[in-house]
């Protein structure tokens, strides 16, 4: 949403200002988010159900200087992969970020999968 000002500036609505991080944050650096589900698999972890799991540990070449690195690489017990896609919600799940994981999805052996934060504190998961 956004409106022109006098001169023909644009301004950004504050809601959808709200929706998005003031920057990013440095390569190896998790936002609140991230450290909240790395706390999470690790709880997993502890529970037997994940074997390991990194973050951005793993980047997959999509196309030429066309690249995607998930949020987390994660083993599950049964030694199979996952590359898990943790967003804050999914209004900031962008168009060209679902492109990317949909392309991953269909060109690597391993399931990938977009992570949202439920207000009762679990996890919704939307496979690709």
């Amino acid at each position: 949403l956004s409106m022109s000002g006098k001169g023909g500036a644009m301004i950004q609505s504050n809601a959808k200002k709200a929706l998005f991080a003031k920057g990013r944050l440095k390569p190896g650096v998790m936002n609140k988010t991230e450290a909240k589900y790395a706390a999470y698999l690790e709880l997993l972890k502890q529970a037997g159900e994940v074997l390991w799991y990194a973050f951005e540990g793993m980047k997959f070449k999509l196309a030429d200087a066309c690249f995607y690195e998930p949020d987390f690489a994660v083993m599950l017990a049964d030694g199979s992969m996952e590359m898990h896609e943790v967003k804050g919600a999914k209004a900031i799940f962008q168009d060209d970020a679902k492109v990317k994981i949909k392309v991953a999805a269909q060109k690597y052996p391993f399931k990938f999968k977009a992570i949202f934060p439920l207000k009762n504190n679990g996890w919704e998961v939307i496979d690709y």
